[in-house]
């Protein structure tokens, strides 16, 4: 099994090419954009941090003192605005309000780190890897729908196989290694929107033909 994952990896790579995830140019944007990303796509997430940054609520101080109605009306592009934007604001307040409290909070072991985020009302496994791999830069492996759809496609996981059956498979399977990570889960999301689509895969064309 660890055999054909590192086939899946490097043949992705071979395909695409390296992906420099994740599209955000601070800790506190990764963060801010692990939670906006849920149930939406990137572009509606970019306009949602732009609409952030030209109002100057990107910054911990700043999200933290807004009321959580001007919060939503900024993040509108990016759905669910009324429920993430109090899910920001749960997230927040776990963190704190300067970029000491950030860099701290990010700090701590993953374990603890991983424990703590999802005592956050609304942020769940996918949501709290994703800030730990990106932004804290510390090794878990992040599992999304992309991830499920291929892997079962493929026969590698069974339909019902959970989020944490999945991530056990690939740190089981792969070194520890947070660019590693990092890269293949960026790899994973691109074959699923491209190719690995939920109602018309492009099985003709995939790059994982054989697998």
């Amino acid at each position: 099994m660890a055999e054909q994952i590192l086939e899946i990896y490097h043949l992705l790579h071979r395909h695409f090419g390296p992906q420099k995830w994740w599209p955000g140019e601070t800790r506190l944007e990764i963060t801010v954009g692990a939670v906006l990303t849920q149930n939406t796509n990137w572009r509606n997430v970019e306009k949602a941090i732009a609409n952030l940054k030209g109002a100057g609520l990107l910054s911990l101080a700043a999200l933290a003192e807004a009321p959580v109605e001007i919060l939503a009306d900024h993040i509108r592009p990016s759905g669910y605005y009324n429920l993430k934007s109090g899910r920001l604001k749960n997230l927040i307040a776990a963190i704190g309000s300067s970029d000491d409290d950030l860099e701290n909070f990010l700090a701590g072991d993953l374990e603890t780190l991983r424990h703590d985020l999802l005592a956050v009302k609304g942020i769940g496994p996918e949501t709290a890897d994703s800030i730990i791999l990106y932004a804290a830069e510390k090794p878990i492996f992040v599992v999304d729908a992309y991830t499920h759809r291929i892997l079962s496609r493929h026969e590698l996981i069974w339909a019902e196989s959970d989020y944490h059956e999945i991530q056990e498979l690939f740190m089981t399977s792969l070194p520890e290694d947070v660019a590693l990570y990092n890269e293949f889960h960026a790899l994973l999301v691109r074959l699923g929107k491209e190719f690995c689509l939920k109602g018309r895969p492009k099985c003709e064309n995939c790059p994982l033909q054989g697998v």
